[in-house]
Order: structure tokens, then C-alpha cells, then sequence
């Protein structure tokens, strides 16, 4: 099977590594406002204001900035697609239908919460759950492939 958009298998441990970093330190960073004057650097933003559609807006500049929710956020994307997109030890055609119809899952599976979401949640509640929203259909993808994997797995022995 001839997947050329997939990593080699040797890169996943230290995908779940920084996958489980991201998660830890996001999960510590959400619970805790933690903000870190020791990783508070000078970055470049396109957007600097919150207020996003006022004229007053400022945009392209150079702010004073914590980055460690950023930090947080990217291990989460970069570890979970190495850890998504890696090559299985056995890449067959029947781990390909099961990548592929994960992932098919997790993007249905994603918007339906996204809608009842927009359905039954309001103001700032609303926009914390955007935010976990990035990242949620590439882990709702890496628990599905790996549930069924390992219910395969089972069913095998």
C-alpha cells in the first residue's frame, strides 16, 4: 500500500511525547491561568487587539507576549500529527481503511459536537469550546484508529 503522506513508524514514540507534554502543560496551563514571566517575549502579531472588527484595531506589530500556551498548544498539533500520521509497524491495506474511516469518524463526529455546541452553549463558554475545538478532531482521529487497532488486535488473539 503506497501512502506517501505518512511518517515513518520510528517517529511515533517521540510523537506521543510531545502529544502528552502539550496535553499535560495545556491541561495544567487551562485549570491554573498560569502565566509565566519567564517565557514572556517580544512577538511579531498580525492582530493585536481583542476587539477583532473594530477600526481602531492595531495590526502588524511587535507586543510583549507569555508564550506558553502557544508552546502548549503547538506540541499538542505537532505530537498529535506525528502520532496520527505515522506508518504502523504493518502498514496493510486493512490499517489504511481503518486510518481512513477514522478519520472519516472524527470529522463527523467533531462537527456534531461542534453543532450542538453552537445549539446550547453561549458567550464565553461558547469560545472555550472553539478553542478546545482545534484540536479536537485530531484527537478524536488518534483514539479512534487506536480503539479499533486495538479491538482488532484483540479479536485476533
Amino acid at each position: 500500500m503506497q501512502t506517501n503522506y505518512l511518517l515513518p513508524n520510528k517517529h511515533k514514540t517521540s510523537g506521543w511525547i510531545i502529544l502528552l507534554i502539550g496535553l499535560i502543560s495545556g491541561t495544567y496551563i487551562w485549570f491554573t491561568d498560569y502565566e509565566s514571566d519567564y517565557l514572556t517575549i517580544k512577538v511579531f502579531t498580525i492582530l493585536s487587539d481583542d476587539q477583532i472588527f473594530d477600526s481602531s484595531r492595531e495590526i502588524f506589530k511587535i507586543i510583549e507576549n507569555s508564550i506558553v500556551d502557544e508552546l502548549a498548544a503547538l506540541a499538542i498539533i505537532i505530537g498529535g500529527i506525528i502520532v496520527g500520521f505515522s506508518k504502523e509497524k504493518i502498514e496493510d491495506e486493512f490499517i489504511y481503511k481503518l486510518r481512513k474511516d477514522s478519520l472519516v469518524w472524527a470529522i463527523i463526529f467533531n462537527y456534531v459536537v461542534l453543532a450542538l455546541t453552537i445549539i446550547f452553549v453561549y458567550n464565553f463558554s461558547f469560545f472555550h469550546i472553539l478553542v478546545f475545538n482545534m484540536f479536537t478532531p485530531l484527537l478524536f482521529f488518534i483514539i479512534r484508529f487506536n480503539f479499533l487497532k486495538h479491538k482488532t488486535r484483540s479479536h485476533e488473539e
